[in-house]
C-alpha cells in the first residue's frame, strides 16, 4: 500500500440533456443519470446506487485484506446493502446503510472466528468511517460441504 494521503480524481460531464458521464484515467466511463425517485429514467447508475455500491464493496475488500491477514479460509462472500434516504433536520442525507453479508466457509472453519472478522470488516471500511450515516450488519455465515 502508498502511503498516505491518497487522492483520487474523477470528472463528471454531462449537458443539458442525457446522462452524465463519468471518468477517471484509466478505468472504463461510467453513464449516471437521477434514479427513478427523483424523476430520472431509473436505468443507469446514479450518485446514490454507486454510494450504496461503494459501501458494499469497500466492505468485501475490506474483508479480503482482513481474513487474508487472519489466514481465515472462505469461498464466496455477498453484501447487499439497502441506504436509506432520509430528510433530517432539512437536510435530505443518508441515515442508514443496512448490510446484509453471506460468508460461505469450507467445513470445519470457525465460525465465530468468521463473524469476528465481518464485524471488524465493518468498523475499518472506510467509505462507511466516512460517512455520517448509521451502519447495521446482519450476518450469516454458512459451512459448506
Amino acid at each position: 500500500m502508498e502511503s498516505l494521503p491518497h487522492s483520487y480524481n474523477v470528472t463528471a460531464t454531462g449537458s443539458k440533456q442525457g446522462t452524465i458521464d463519468l471518468t477517471s484515467q484509466g478505468l472504463t466511463t461510467i453513464a449516471s443519470a437521477a434514479p427513478a425517485q427523483f424523476g430520472g429514467p431509473g436505468d443507469k447508475w446514479s450518485p446514490e446506487t454507486l454510494l450504496v455500491a461503494a459501501v458494499a464493496d469497500c466492505f468485501i475488500l475490506t474483508f479480503k485484506a482482513i481474513s487474508r491477514a487472519s489466514k481465515l479460509e472462505w469461498e464466496s462472500i455477498s453484501c447487499q446493502v439497502e441506504g436509506t434516504l432520509d430528510r433530517i433536520n432539512d437536510i435530505t442525507q443518508f441515515s442508514e446503510f443496512k448490510l446484509h453479508v453471506v460468508l460461505d466457509v469450507p467445513s470445519g472453519v470457525d465460525e465465530k472466528k468468521a463473524v469476528r472478522l465481518l464485524e471488524k470488516s465493518e468498523h475499518s471500511c472506510l467509505i462507511t468511517n466516512s460517512l455520517s450515516a448509521k451502519t447495521h450488519l446482519d450476518i450469516q455465515v454458512r459451512s459448506t460441504h
